[in-house]
């Protein structure tokens, strides 16, 4: 779980995405995910596929099983 966070943030970035655009365009809040990319919160099984499906990427990509 540890790379989510860093890939999460490069996943954001390489759309061209803040924060707040991110957590519009997946049902999250703002606040949401600037915690998980500063690691003050873990996300639910839930926000991860949320997030995998949006970026188009696995869920062991997300969360760094695989590169």
């Amino acid at each position: 779980m540890e790379d989510f966070y860093s890939r999460l943030k490069e996943l954001r970035l390489a759309k061209g995405l803040s924060q707040k655009q991110l957590g519009e365009s997946t049902g999250l809040s703002e606040r949401g995910i600037q915690n998980y990319e500063l690691r003050l919160r873990h996300p639910t099984i839930e926000v991860c596929i949320t997030l995998a499906d949006f970026f188009d990427v696995s869920l062991d990509y997300l969360v760094g099983r695989e590169r």
